[in-house]
């Protein structure tokens, strides 16, 4: 398939998603993941309207950004070390793996600097697997009271990755779950969480159904180039 005729056919599915549940098209943002592929087909998938790019590592990030980085919006959707905070800050607007308060402080130093704020999303851990990174639910209430100290930080919702599941149906309770846990927090927040980063290429649809409002889509969407 064509990029081109990728978009289209992931287009296709977010709206039968969206009518199944409910939902308006508008209010589902597609992140282009585009840490499988390289600068040309980077910069093709911006010039086709994915305006919204995320990339795991800084390391692989770094050249697409210096390439590309005023035409497009940056997540930074992959585990981040805190040493590594300085180099993502000020180029990415959004993190979608806050899990940690030694990360936080290192995000607040360098947005302090920078005089930028930096919108955040808490990374939950719901499905419990050892393998997958994120804070557990319970720890979300007290580590959000915390963030209160860090005023650089914009906390606006919660992440989570569901386990690979050969039938995708089998992760809509990892995803419910988590939009249940938002909903929670929310009944004590001056400032509520208005957004769920969850569903993937194997995913995405079920999790449109439980309420994602940012679904992060790779190889399903831009095509693969090259492995991990």
């Amino acid at each position: 398939m064509t990029l081109q005729q990728r978009i289209e056919a992931v287009e296709r599915r977010i709206q039968e998603a969206c009518a199944r549940a409910g939902r308006n098209r508008e209010d589902v943002r597609t992140i282009a993941v585009t840490k499988y592929v390289l600068l040309d087909r980077t910069g093709e998938a911006i010039a086709a309207g994915l305006k919204d790019v995320g990339e795991n590592r800084w390391q692989d990030a770094e050249a697409k950004w210096m390439q590309y980085g005023d035409q497009a919006t940056w997540h930074f959707i992959g585990t981040l070390q805190s040493n590594k905070a300085k180099d993502v800050v000020g180029k990415f607007a959004y993190i979608h793996s806050l899990d940690r308060l030694s990360l936080a402080k290192a995000i607040e130093k360098r947005a302090a600097e920078l005089d930028q704020f930096v919108r955040c999303f808490i990374q939950v851990n719901i499905s419990g697997e050892a393998s997958k990174q994120g804070m557990p639910p319970q720890d979300v209430a007290p580590f959000l009271e915390e963030l209160k100290a860090y005023p650089h930080i914009r906390p606006i919702g919660l992440m989570t990755m569901a386990p690979y599941e050969a039938e995708p149906e089998e992760t809509r309770p990892v995803f419910r779950r988590l939009r249940q846990l938002r909903d929670e927090l929310n009944e004590t927040r001056a400032e509520p969480l208005a957004h769920l980063s969850m569903g993937m290429s194997n995913d995405f649809e079920i999790a449109i159904e439980e309420g994602a409002t940012w679904i992060r889509l790779g190889s399903i969407l831009v095509g693969k180039e090259r492995e991990e």
